[in-house]
């Protein structure tokens, strides 16, 4: 079973704590943090030539020789290029202790940044350092906080296991063990039992020796707002027969990234008890290559009805996708969210920090520009441009997984989704990275479960907790 030990999520210290005091120095306010300062300390800060520029860091003695004061840099915090998670960087500069910050303009998003910036993967690590604790600031939520670390840490656990320890067996447990933690439900549809009604997952992970499986975790009263996330779940991809080449594969692991950050929602939103009925779908495969793989060219059935020509067999993403959207949006629900490692063209457009999402619901758009902004979880809106969706005509089936062309692939994509869930007016999809290429304030080098935080803190604001 997956789980994340709690060192790997490191909850903050109740507040009043004694600990060592962090002094946050934006630029304008220096003169006035150094005026505060012991005699001893000022004389101290300027020899060691300390000022207040973005992550620079100052360790200042106590009377006793131990550790007394840290001055952390914010640089000019209106300045447009200002890191509101820049407090995240704290835990890898300081020596193992306990602390407490001080003069955080942002004192949640101070703590926040804080967690997320002490994760560190430590499965195959026989000696985790110790890190430095933190105290909750006075009047931050404290569980909620701690909450939305856990979840974060969880999911970025689940998408730096190598594909090894971690196939669909083992997101399905990752499920069961957030299911279980908060009361709601899980059922799985696994292997043989897929052909009858999610055809394309079977299609996809049949060449697999681990059988792909179809989970539906339920939380949440009947009568409440019905809120359905789906996430893809490929634990390992190939390309299958249309294989990648050896570099191509060398971060496929995080190619389940979408169930990760789907699982990462749900398990804040059931820890918040929000006022919603929440339903997880992750369709979990392995696009493997073997006697039974599907093949470019194969006409596949969906559970929507439509009939799919297979272009290429690395765009599995979509297929799984496909019968997963359609069973949510029998449902009806009001709010429908999909989160996928779908394409490289929208790394092209948006870089690597930037997950690309897709709507018709302008008004949905601007609450997940809102959300993404209040999280500091970014997103951008692409258009789902309804002309190129002539590029996935087939000429022997409804429709092809992909358009055969080097353009708007990100696009076409997400128009290739939208018809397995025409009935849900309310729909997002958003196409992600999930990685973070090098370590930032707060987002280590290593998986991350992009816009988690962000949809999270959009259903927190449309179904607060009963």
């Amino acid at each position: 079973m997956i789980d994340t030990p709690a060192e790997t999520a490191p909850a903050l210290l109740p507040a009043g704590t004694p600990g060592i005091p962090v002094s946050l120095v934006a630029a304008d306010r220096w003169e006035a943090v150094e005026a505060g300062l012991t005699p001893p300390e000022r004389a101290f800060a300027g020899a060691t030539g300390f000022a207040p520029k973005a992550g620079r860091i100052a360790l200042l003695p106590a009377p006793d020789g131990g550790l007394g004061r840290v001055l952390f840099g914010l640089g000019d915090v209106a300045g447009p290029g200002h890191d509101r998670l820049l407090a995240g960087k704290l835990p890898g500069l300081l020596p193992p202790g306990t602390y407490r910050i001080e003069g955080a303009a942002e004192p949640g998003t101070a703590a926040l940044a804080w967690l997320m910036g002490a994760y560190g993967f430590r499965r195959y690590r026989t000696a985790p350092p110790e890190a430095p604790r933190l105290v909750a600031p006075d009047g931050v939520d404290a569980d909620e906080t701690g909450r939305i670390a856990a979840a974060v840490a969880r999911g970025r656990d689940l998408i730096n296991t190598p594909a090894n320890d971690l196939g669909p067996a083992e997101i399905e447990a990752a499920v069961r063990a957030v299911a279980a933690r908060h009361g709601a439900t899980v059922q799985v549809t696994e292997g043989a039992a897929l052909a009858e009604g999610f055809p394309l997952v079977h299609a996809v992970g049949a060449a697999s020796a681990r059988p792909p499986r179809l989970i539906d975790l339920a939380w949440g009263p009947d009568e409440a707002p019905r809120v359905t996330l789906v996430g893809k779940g490929v634990a390992f991809d190939t390309g299958g027969l249309d294989i990648k080449p050896s570099a191509g594969m060398l971060l496929m692991k995080k190619d389940m990234g979408g169930a990760a950050v789907a699982l990462a929602v749900a398990d804040m939103a059931m820890g918040a008890r929000l006022g919603l009925r929440l339903r997880l779908l992750i369709p979990a495969v392995e696009n493997a290559v073997s006697g039974n793989a599907f093949r470019p060219g194969d006409v596949l059935a969906s559970r929507a009805g439509l009939r799919v020509e297979i272009g290429n067999t690395d765009a599995e993403g979509r297929l799984i996708l496909a019968d997963a959207l359609a069973l949510a949006d029998a449902e009806d629900p009001a709010l429908l969210l999909d989160f996928a490692t779908l394409t490289g063209a929208a790394r092209v457009a948006l870089g690597p920090d930037l997950p690309a999402f897709f709507t018709d619901d302008d008004g949905l758009a601007a609450e997940i520009a809102a959300a993404g902004a209040a999280a500091i979880d970014p997103v951008w809106r692409l258009p789902l441009h309804p002309p190129y969706a002539s590029l996935l005509d087939s000429k022997v089936a409804d429709l092809n997984n992909v358009s055969g062309g080097p353009f708007a692939g990100a696009i076409t994509a997400a128009l290739f989704l939208r018809r397995f869930a025409p009935r849900t007016r309310a729909h997002a999809h958003f196409d992600l990275y999930g990685w973070n290429p090098s370590t930032k304030p707060g987002r280590p080098e290593g998986g991350e479960v992009q816009a988690a935080r962000l949809a999270y803190a959009l259903l927190k604001a449309r179904y607060p907790a009963r």
